[in-house]
This record gives structure tokens, sequence and C-alpha cells, in this order.
């Protein structure tokens, strides 16, 4: 068995300045560290319990809705998510629903297409529920 002690997410963006815009600025990632220089230069941002790389840059894609890469954000209140990221002229793809299964989901993409999912765990779901503790 291998033993990971860090992992993180790769994207290599179409245009990564405007890619650093809607992860930093819009979604208001903190930055854990960049490296190089230039426009094509990497940004690693703290993504909870791990990172987000950007790096490189990457050739438009056929169909970024089918692209194999999506982003699960855990946020304590999808609604105010949802206001916050609007006001920041985020692109909405599917407001904040209480799906079937008991989380509240709301949809955003980034700039080359890359479905962002913005997740709320309600306090009676079962992944908040931890029976004897």
């Amino acid at each position: 068995m291998v033993h990971v002690l860090s992992s993180r997410t790769l994207l290599r963006p179409m245009d990564p300045e405007r890619s650093r815009v809607f992860y930093g600025e819009q979604l208001g990632l903190a930055v854990y560290r960049e490296f190089g220089t230039g426009p094509e230069r990497g940004t690693v941002y703290f993504l909870g319990g791990g990172f987000l790389e950007l790096s490189g840059r990457a050739e438009a894609a056929a169909d970024p809705q089918a692209a194999p890469v999506r982003l699960w954000l855990q946020v304590a209140d999808a609604a105010a998510a949802h206001e916050e990221l609007r006001a920041k002229g985020v692109e909405i793809v599917r407001p904040p629903v209480r799906e079937p299964w008991g989380l509240v989901e709301m949809w955003v993409a980034d700039p080359d297409g890359i479905p962002v999912v913005l997740v709320e765990v309600p306090a009676d779901h079962p992944l908040r529920y931890r029976p004897g503790i």
C-alpha cells in the first residue's frame, strides 16, 4: 500500500490569468504557494483538506462539459455562497437545491467550463451524524 502524504488536483487552464481570477478572487480560495514567472506561472490554492494547482496552459476542449475533472467543494451555507458568487459575476449553472440524498448542491463552472459543485451538508445529514460520538 502506498502511503500518501498529500494530494492536489491539477488543472491546465486555457487562460491561466482568467482562472486565477475565478479561483482566487471570485471563489476566494487562499493561495498556498506560487512558482515560476509570467502568465503561465503556477498557483497552488488551499482546497479544504487538499490543494488545487493551476499551471501551464491547455488547448480548448471539444466539449468542456465532458471533462473528466469536476471539483467538489463543501461550504457551510450554499445559499450564502450563491449570493456571494452571483454578486461577483460567477455564472451560476444551477442554484442551490436540496437533493434527494439530502445534500444541498449548487453548480458553477470555471472559465474553461470545468464543473464545480458547492455542497452544503445539513446538520441532520448522515455525513454529519456520528453514532456514539
